[in-house]
C-alpha cells in the first residue's frame, strides 16, 4: 500500500482547500486573487455554538487556502432581511411582529441595537471577534437596498418557470410553480411572507403581488396578510429572494468559491446549485455538508426553542481556545454538545499543546502531523512559541467547589502543594482558576466524571478495600501511604493503583500527590466515585 499524501496540515481543513483550489483548477477560473469563502449568519434568534460553528469553520479554511499560498478572505453575511418566523424562547417580542422583515423589528434587549436583527448578528460577530476570526460583514438589508443583487434577481425572475419546474424535480415541492421566488415587503402591512408574487415586469423590472394569509414556520404558523395588491420594483423596493434561489445569487454576486451548510437545508443547496450553475452561470461553490449539533436531549440546538449553548456564556467558563477546538476537531457526524463538554476540551487542549511541544511522543506519524495541525488551527495558525502552564481543568473545578471564599489565593497555595505550578501570581493560572470557579458555581451539583475505566480483579479488590476505607471517613494519619499499602497487599503495582484512582476521580492519567488530593476534595465523595466504577 502506497503512504497516504499528507496535504498541508495534515487536517479536514487541509484537505477541503486542497479540493477546492483542484476544482478551481478544473473549471479553469483564476485562483491568483482573493478565493472567498461565505458563512451565512441567521439573524431572526439567539446565535448558538452551531450558528457560530459554520462561520469559524469557514475561517478555517479561509486559513488554509492562505496556507497553501492562496489570498482568501471570509465574508460574514447576516439575514437580515429574513422574515420573522418564529419568537424565541424567553424573548419579549409582540406577535404582531410576526412576518416583518428582523431589520424592522426593534430590539427585544432595550435600545442598544437599532433592531432586532442588528443585536442578534452582533451577538454573533461578537462570539467571532472573542475567537479572533478576521471577516468581511455583509448584511442582507444593505445588499438589497443597495442593488448588488438586481442582476440576479431579474435573471432569476425570468426563467421563474423554468427553476419552478427544477425545483420541483429535485424536491417535489410544486409551490414555485405557480409563484415567483420572489418576497416584496408589503407596501401596506410591512410584512414579508405574507406576499406573493405572481407575475414578472421583465421591461419594468417589477413583480405584481397580493398579500394574502400564508403557513410559515415548522410549527405552520398562520400569518393574516391585509390584502393588499400591488406592484413592487426589485431594486427601488425591498424585497427579498426565496431561499431556493437566494444563495445562488449571493454566490455570483460575491464570487463566493467555498460554503459549508448543515444537512438540514439539503434541499434548498441542491437547488441553488442548480440555479447557480444553469440559470446564473457561475460555477456554484465547493461545498462540505456538516451534522447539526445536538442538546445533551438529543434535540437538534434551535434559537427559537431556546436551548441554546452561546458562545458568550460559554466564554465564562472555557477559553476561546476550547471552542475552537469544539469547532475543528472535526466536521462530520451529529454530536451533541453542552456546558458539561467544556473540562474535556480545556484538558484536551493540553493535550495537544504538549504533543506540538513535544512533550507527549506519539509513535503514529500521520497522527502526530494531524494533532500538530488541530493545535495550530485552534491557535488559527498563530501557534505561540512555547507551552502555556498546564493545570487539569477538572482538578480547578474540585478544588474551586471547596475554595470559595478567597479562592484565587487558597487554590493557587493548593497547586503550589501539589506541586502543579511552582510559583504564584501567574495571570494565566488565575484566569484558568476564574472560569473554573464560575464553572464550580453555575454546576455545583456536577460529580467526579464517570469514564469508562478497565481495571482487573486485583485492582477491583483494592479499589473497594479503599473505598471502604474512605466512607468511614475517619482521621487518617497519613492516606498516601495507606493507598500505597492496600495497592501492594493486593499484589497491584502502586503506579497503576494511582493511575486508576487519577482516572476515577479527573479522567486524566496523572494529578496531584494522590492522598492529600483525596482529603482536600472529601474522601466519602471520592468513595462514592470509586464505588460506581467497580
Amino acid at each position: 500500500m502506497t503512504e497516504q499524501k499528507i496535504i498541508g496540515k495534515g487536517t479536514w481543513i487541509d484537505k477541503l482547500a486542497f479540493e477546492l483550489i483542484e476544482r478551481e483548477k478544473q473549471l479553469g477560473r483564476d485562483i491568483d486573487g482573493i478565493i472567498r469563502v461565505e458563512s451565512g449568519l441567521g439573524a431572526s434568534g439567539i446565535p448558538h455554538i452551531g450558528s457560530l460553528g459554520d462561520a469559524v469553520r469557514a475561517y478555517g479554511v479561509k486559513l488554509a487556502l492562505e496556507n497553501l499560498g492562496y489570498k482568501s478572505e471570509l465574508i460574514a453575511y447576516s439575514d437580515d432581511l429574513d422574515g420573522l418566523r418564529k419568537i424565541p424562547e424567553g424573548l419579549d417580542v409582540k406577535e404582531e411582529n410576526m412576518g416583518r422583515r428582523v431589520s424592522a423589528i426593534e430590539d427585544p434587549y432595550g435600545k442598544c441595537h437599532d433592531s432586532y436583527g442588528s443585536h442578534m448578528s452582533s451577538m454573533l460577530l461578537e462570539g467571532l471577534d472573542k475567537l479572533g476570526i478576521k471577516y468581511v460583514h455583509r448584511t442582507a438589508h444593505d445588499t438589497y437596498k443597495n442593488g448588488i443583487l438586481k442582476e440576479q434577481i431579474h435573471r432569476i425572475l425570468a426563467s421563474s418557470k423554468e427553476i419552478g419546474n427544477k425545483v420541483e424535480e429535485l424536491t417535489s415541492q410544486t409551490k414555485f410553480k405557480n409563484v415567483l421566488p420572489y418576497f416584496p415587503v408589503c407596501q401596506n402591512c410591512d410584512k414579508l411572507y405574507t406576499t406573493e408574487s405572481y407575475e414578472y415586469l421583465e421591461d419594468e423590472k417589477k413583480v405584481r403581488y397580493r398579500c394574502k394569509d400564508s403557513t410559515i414556520g415548522y410549527n405552520k404558523y398562520t400569518l393574516k396578510g391585509c390584502g393588499h395588491e400591488g406592484e413592487a420594483h426589485i431594486t427601488n423596493d425591498l424585497g427579498k429572494l426565496a431561499w431556493k434561489v437566494e444563495f445562488a445569487a449571493r454566490w455570483q454576486a460575491f464570487d463566493i468559491r467555498f460554503e459549508a451548510h448543515g444537512k438540514d437545508i439539503m434541499d434548498s443547496v441542491k437547488v441553488n446549485d442548480w440555479v447557480s450553475d444553469q440559470i446564473l452561470e457561475f460555477p456554484h461553490p465547493h461545498h462540505v455538508k456538516y451534522e447539526m449539533f445536538l442538546d445533551k436531549g438529543g434535540k437538534k440546538i434551535s434559537k427559537s426553542l431556546g436551548n441554546v449553548v452561546t458562545s458568550q456564556r460559554w466564554l465564562t467558563y472555557g477559553t476561546p481556545k476550547s471552542i475552537l477546538l469544539l469547532l475543528y476537531k472535526r466536521i462530520t457526524g451529529a454530536r451533541e454538545v453542552g456546558f458539561e463538554d467544556i473540562p474535556a476540551l480545556m484538558d484536551e487542549y493540553n493535550e495537544l499543546e504538549s504533543i506540538y511541544f513535544g512533550k507527549t511522543k506519539v509513535g503514529n506519524e500521520a497522527k502526530l502531523v494531524k494533532s500538530k495541525g488541530l493545535y495550530e488551527y485552534v491557535n488559527l495558525l498563530r501557534p505561540s512559541d512555547h507551552p502555556s502552564t498546564h493545570v487539569s481543568y477538572r482538578l480547578l473545578v474540585e478544588l474551586c467547589k471547596i475554595f470559595k471564599d478567597n479562592r484565587i489565593e487558597y487554590v493557587t497555595s493548593k497547586l503550589i502543594d501539589y506541586g502543579t505550578i511552582k510559583e504564584e501570581g501567574k495571570d494565566s493560572v488565575e484566569e484558568l482558576i476564574k472560569l473554573a470557579g464560575n464553572y464550580s458555581d453555575d454546576f455545583e451539583e456536577t460529580k467526579i466524571p464517570a469514564t469508562k475505566i478497565v481495571v482487573n480483579d486485583s485492582s477491583k479488590v483494592a479499589l473497594k478495600q479503599l473505598a471502604d476505607l474512605l466512607q468511614k471517613d475517619e482521621t487518617l494519619e497519613d492516606l498516601q501511604n495507606s493507598i500505597y499499602s492496600i495497592a501492594k497487599e493486593n499484589q497491584v503495582q502502586p503506579k497503576d493503583f494511582f493511575k486508576i484512582l487519577y482516572q476515577i476521580i479527573l479522567s486524566k492519567d496523572r494529578g496531584p500527590k494522590i492522598g492529600p488530593f483525596i482529603e482536600d476534595i472529601g474522601k466519602k465523595k471520592v468513595a462514592d466515585a470509586i464505588y460506581r466504577h467497580i
